[in-house]
């Protein structure tokens, strides 16, 4: 099969994409008299790097939220490892194995790197709050095997340097990559971004995409993004939907999407031949 059709294929760099792991169907999201999603439906396959596009207010982060449980759609139905998911709330979707970081960063500023990127273990800690608060047994040996984890990760985003630090006196390139390092300890099978590349200079957007790839290939970490930098989008994507006034107006391959001219017209605006 192929990017189009989804499930079982090999992309063009030798990474393996699998079988549908996310379906929409046919969501509708309003708030009030506002439309903000109008029936739109599109999947998101295993080990892919799916792309959501399309100008301010097209509906693109209302689409993330109801991915991850912040909104339920009044009409529609989320389909998650080939289950349709009742409704539910952020942290039942984080433990279905769904992070994400925000458009807006939301760290904790007082804290240490360390300690914010530990907040992302907090849906695999299992120990009672008597044994969190003597801080042994069952309590210790998962505080150390979750740091081990959070270790692990602050080295493959290369912000060792930086762990200790407070992340309010960082700057906003790292701040970005501090808030991808903690959704990224989740160890998400589902990881949503929203606009990681914002405010960042060439530099910063290369080593984004680096890690981005990196996780994708490494990991096996299935990625869905909204980016408004479309050399980013079409560099890293395996297929991109595009949303228009709370409309898709086109859904495939970053060539497909290119040479759509309803998706030219609305948001890349390149003249027509």
């Amino acid at each position: 099969m192929n990017a189009l059709t989804g499930g079982n294929y090999t992309t063009a760099d030798g990474r393996k994409i699998g079988n549908t792991m996310m379906e929409m169907k046919n969501i509708t999201l309003r708030f009030g008299g506002v439309v903000a999603i109008k029936d739109i439906s599109f999947d998101i396959n295993e080990g892919e790097i799916r792309a959501i596009i399309g100008p301010n207010g097209a509906g693109k982060s209302s689409m993330l939220n109801v991915i991850s449980g912040f909104y339920n759609p009044q009409e529609g139905e989320v389909w998650f490892h080939g289950k349709k998911r009742p409704p539910m709330r952020p942290y039942q979707v984080a433990r279905q194995g769904i992070a994400r970081t925000f458009q807006n960063i939301a760290l904790f500023e007082g804290m240490s790197v360390l300690d914010n990127v530990m907040t992302g273990r907090l849906t695999h800690m299992k120990a009672g709050m008597l044994s969190q608060m003597i801080w042994k047994g069952k309590a210790e040996a998962e505080e150390t095997a979750n740091r081990e984890i959070v270790e692990k990760i602050i080295d493959f985003l290369e912000i060792q340097a930086i762990r200790k630090t407070p992340v309010g006196r960082l700057p906003y390139g790292l701040k970005k990559r501090v808030e991808l390092a903690r959704a990224l300890a989740a160890e998400p099978k589902l990881l949503l971004l929203d606009e990681p590349m914002a405010g960042m200079n060439v530099e910063e957007k290369e080593d984004m995409s680096r890690f981005i790839l990196s996780m994708n290939d490494e990991f096996g970490t299935t990625i869905a993004l909204i980016e408004h930098d479309m050399g980013v989008v079409m560099d890293l994507s395996d297929r991109v939907v595009v949303m228009d006034y709370g409309k898709k107006i086109g859904d495939g391959t970053p060539d497909d999407v290119r040479n759509n001219q309803e998706v030219i017209d609305a948001y890349l605006g390149v003249a027509h031949d």
